[in-house]
């Protein structure tokens, strides 16, 4: 396999999307990832809400001055619940003469697509900065319109309201934690484990899920420290990527929050990030997740074998004892009280080495990459000096 046309190949990639996951999976798997999907939210439509009845009677009973709009999929939303109740004409002559504020270009789109046009929107796309913008008018007797994405917002309502502005809030559909969290679990289990490379968020509510599942099972820790040291958190945008980087971990983010640019972006970092390269016999060997590419072709590698590997890549061409090698091996995770909430491996054996070994130059389909040093341990066969290409 070729890997300069799939540049992710070897490498794992978690999907918690709710909305569009598919087409998120096929454009990681069209660069060579290998997608593990774990819903973290699933997406609740309103068009049936009292809730949501009652605000659009609401709008259409008295002026609005400003309406805020924040997703294009919720203001499409808004606009065929009040087909299905005879509103939509009306809704859409009261908007018409409202100065609608789009929080990003999906916002936009849907807008135009209405036939009406946004008076504003921030080049962020967040909604700290609609919030700033409505804050320097006068606000006082005024009827603001804001409809929500899928939680509450009582911060942004809360400061409308101290700057005398009366709040419709739009409900047009809610987020709620995924019904199997299955799959989501085994997703942070690998993540601690490190046997996925990045994972993608495209809502900030996943996010929370993930976390939050994290947290049930004792990781919520293990798993913040494993995204900030070894697993690629790709965020969409900063709104979403707004509670990682509050506990500290490093995001990678596109310049425009789109499912395309966030995976460029990624096949851009994850590589630089998580491939190392070193020069063995003449030869380079690049190690990925799952895998290693031996001059230009891709070789999936086991987790053990792989364990092995990186530890020998950690100091090429130097001696590694069996006794450390026992203690990179991936072991059973222990979840729990007892664990303290923490990633604990049991110790494996020498044999268990020897068999790692054993599959892993299996696996290179070379032989003499990796030596045998009698009585000491083992070694990648270069030189300490000449072998290190990058880290």
């Amino acid at each position: 396999m070729r890997t300069d046309s799939e540049p992710l190949a070897g490498f794992a990639v978690g999907v918690t999307a709710a909305r569009r996951h598919e087409e998120l999976a096929t454009l990681l798997e069209r660069r060579g990832a290998r997608v593990v999907h774990a819903p973290a939210i699933r997406l609740i439509p309103l068009s049936d809400d009292t809730r949501l009845l009652e605000a659009t009677d609401e709008c259409l009973r008295e002026p609005v001055h400003y309406a805020v709009v924040t997703t294009g999929i919720g203001f499409r939303a808004w606009l065929e619940a009040a087909d299905g109740w005879g509103m939509r004409d009306a809704l859409i002559e009261r908007l018409a003469g409202v100065q609608i504020l789009a929080r990003g270009p999906k916002a936009r789109g849907a807008i135009r697509s209405a036939g009406l046009q946004e008076s504003w929107s921030p080049e962020s796309e967040s909604c700290a900065e609609v919030l700033k913008h409505l804050l320097r008018k006068d606000l006082a007797g005024r009827r603001v319109a804001v409809q929500l994405y899928g939680e509450e917002l009582p911060e942004f309502a809360a400061a409308l309201r101290a700057a005398g502005a009366e709040v419709v809030e739009i409900p047009v559909y809610r987020w709620s934690r995924t019904d199997d969290p299955t799959p989501l679990r085994r997703l942070v289990g690998q993540a601690v484990a490190g046997t996925v490379d990045a994972i993608t968020f495209t809502s900030a509510p996943a996010v929370a899920a993930t976390l939050a599942v994290a947290a049930e099972d004792g990781l919520e820790e293990p798993l913040l420290e494993a995204l900030r040291a070894n697993v690629v958190a790709a965020c969409v945008g900063p709104v979403t990527a707004q509670q990682l980087t509050e506990r500290g971990v490093p995001t990678v983010q596109p310049e425009r929050a789109r499912i395309g640019a966030l995976v460029r972006a990624l096949v851009s970092d994850l590589p630089e990030r998580r491939a190392r390269r070193v020069q063995v016999r003449g030869f380079s060997l690049e190690l990925r997740g799952h895998a290693v590419v031996l001059d230009g072709q891709l070789r999936p590698i086991a987790p053990a074998p792989m364990a092995i590997l990186r530890a020998l890549a950690r100091r090429p061409g130097h001696v590694v004892s069996r006794a450390e090698l026992c203690g990179v091996l991936p072991g059973r995770l222990v979840v729990g009280a007892a664990a303290g909430g923490r990633d604990a491996r049991p110790q494996a054996d020498e044999h268990a080495v020897e068999m790692a070994v054993a599959r892993l130059r299996r696996g290179l389909g070379r032989s003499g990459i990796v030596e045998t040093v009698v009585k000491r341990g083992y070694r990648l066969a270069c030189d300490p000096l000449q072998a290190e290409l990058s880290g």
